[in-house]
């Protein structure tokens, strides 16, 4: 089972949707972006949604699914190098999205699926990205 996850910049979970395991990221993408449940600031030509992506998105379908949503992509290409930092105005962040899974690994149930209905173990997904945002909420106050 694949699970696509998008996140903010400080790493809380604003979408996720799986999937089999055969499926390619970039095909994912486009219902990845549609289940974000908070409605996203309009992009301006000052204020950009800016969306960093890995090199399995370097395809047509991917750019094309990141541009239609309004998100401005950041993908590195395949076979590309590491640019020098000081020239990069926006560097990519895509470890932001493997430490929320990582937080989501802390849940044993997700870590290793046990439900035998895809939907059962969406909600279950879902429930723990909830608990996330209620603990880093808690956690401001």
């Amino acid at each position: 089972m694949k699970r696509s996850l998008v996140v903010e910049a400080d790493g809380g979970p604003l979408g996720v949707v799986i999937a089999g395991a055969n499926v390619h990221d970039a095909k994912l993408l486009k219902r990845t972006l549609q289940a974000i449940v908070v409605p996203k600031p309009r992009p301006t030509s000052r204020k950009k949604q800016h969306l960093c992506l890995d090199k399995g998105y370097d395809n047509p379908s991917g750019r094309s699914a990141a541009v239609s949503r309004g998100h401005t992509p950041h993908i590195r290409r395949i076979g590309e190098e590491k640019l020098d930092r000081r020239r990069r105005r926006y560097p990519a962040r895509r470890w932001v999205v493997e430490r929320t899974f990582a937080w989501l690994s802390k849940c044993r149930a997700i870590l290793i699926r046990y439900d035998k209905h895809s939907s059962n173990y969406l909600g279950l997904i879902q429930l723990a990205c909830a608990l996330l945002w209620y603990r880093r909420l808690s956690v401001l106050r």
